[in-house]
């Protein structure tokens, strides 16, 4: 457990520092800024490369609503879930320390000010979307972010293209609702950043942990159902099957 345990934090780790680190510090650099476009491109790729690198010691899982929705469709043991979501959050937080660390190279930069790529909703939408816009899409996405890597990592035979898919899953995810709430669907990488910003965000942080956990385990159930084949006791975490994001 403990290899697992550092394989997930490690993992959850690499997606927050590649994904808000592309945000925070270049997504709007003067002229040459990578976007939206690249800030989602960041996180399909943090995914990927972590789930091909530890993938196969912990399921690479990087989220707590993908740990939570696994053990909703029956991929995953719940004595395991608790673990960890722990790792998943410490490793995110590490990483956010990290990029505030950097980011306060720069003259002038102020997380709070910023924002520092946290999740809102309301007046702190980057597009100024509503609660309910947002709980809509958070809990759709992460729905189907759940689906894609259940169905995928239940099928033994696509184990080695599983964190290509999952990544594009994930960047695609990043491309529709970045503008809507600058994308969670992962309460370990909305809570990492939320408490640097240390204002709205962590007011706002309830949002982006109950619905994506929502999300995953309905995402999880709805798996379930498109598999009856499956067993209640098949929890292929610790195979090549199960590297997802």
């Amino acid at each position: 457990m403990f290899r697992r345990m550092l394989a997930e934090g490690l993992g959850t780790f690499w997606l927050v520092f590649g994904g808000c680190g592309s945000a925070v510090l270049a997504a709007a650099f003067p002229e040459l800024g990578i976007g939206f476009a690249g800030v989602a491109l960041a996180f399909g790729l943090s995914v990927l490369t972590m789930a091909y690198a530890v993938g196969h010691i912990s399921g690479g899982h990087f989220n707590p609503a993908v740990t939570i929705g696994q053990y909703a469709g029956g991929l995953f043991p719940r004595k395991d879930v608790a673990p960890y979501v722990v790792a998943q959050v410490v490793g995110g937080i590490v990483a956010a320390a990290v990029l505030y660390l950097v980011a306060s190279g720069l003259t002038g930069f102020s997380a709070q000010a910023s924002g520092f790529a946290s999740n809102g909703y309301g007046e702190h939408s980057p597009g100024g979307y509503s609660l309910f816009a947002a709980l809509v899409i958070e809990f759709v996405l992460t729905a189907l972010f759940v689906v894609i890597i259940n169905t995928i990592v239940s099928r033994p035979a696509l184990s080695a293209v599983a964190p290509i898919a999952i990544g594009l899953a994930l960047t695609l995810i990043h491309l529709i609702s970045i503008p809507v709430t600058n994308t969670s669907v992962n309460p370990a990488r909305s809570t990492a950043v939320a408490l640097f910003q240390g204002g709205w965000a962590i007011e706002q942080l309830w949002m982006f942990w109950l619905v994506p956990i929502a999300g995953g385990i309905a995402g999880g159930l709805i798996a379930r159902a498109l598999r009856p084949e499956a067993s209640d006791e098949t929890h292929p975490t610790d195979t090549p099957s199960a590297q997802v994001a």
